[in-house]
């Protein structure tokens, strides 16, 4: 239940394609709920996470290189129209959840403005309650399943 007032909210879709990937991150660009989510996302490595946050950025209106945080663990953006403060976090290189702490990211997760995660289970209870989890599964055909899960009023609003 999110807050006791009704159930969380799961959908099952699947992209068969990048083009499929692209356009689900254009629809979740428009949502007026993306300017204070925290959206997790969890699947193996090469499932397309990184690329689903690129299409992700780049309709909500990034101009220029996205880049991984593979290595620098963060990259932040900030929108020259609207101002919206975007964190895109990769943790997959943490080895203790302690690591999320020690890096100083309570900050940045206590501010305003759109935080995307790739493999939140490594900073464990560390992170606030996210919003939406996406994961990510991919097929034999190489198509992509994606379970969404809302846990908060923001998640739900992102999936309606």
């Amino acid at each position: 239940m999110i807050a006791d007032r009704h159930p969380l909210i799961v959908k099952n879709i699947v992209w068969q394609d990048e083009y499929e990937t692209e356009s689900f991150a254009q629809m979740l660009a428009q949502q007026p709920a993306m300017g204070s989510a925290l959206i997790e996302l969890q699947g193996d490595l090469g499932a397309g996470k990184t690329t689903f946050v690129r299409h992700l950025l780049g309709a909500l209106g990034v101009e220029g290189r996205i880049k991984s945080p593979t290595y620098a663990v963060v990259e932040p953006y900030t929108l020259a129209v609207s101002g919206l403060n975007i964190w895109h976090f990769d943790f997959y290189r943490f080895n203790d959840p302690r690591e999320w702490e020690e890096a100083g990211f309570r900050d940045i997760f206590a501010s305003p403005g759109l935080k995307l995660v790739e493999w939140p289970e490594k900073a464990g209870a560390y992170l606030p309650q996210t919003d939406l989890l996406i994961h990510i599964e991919v097929l034999a055909n190489e198509s992509r399943s994606i379970i969404l899960t809302a846990h908060t009023d923001t998640g739900v609003e992102l999936l309606t």
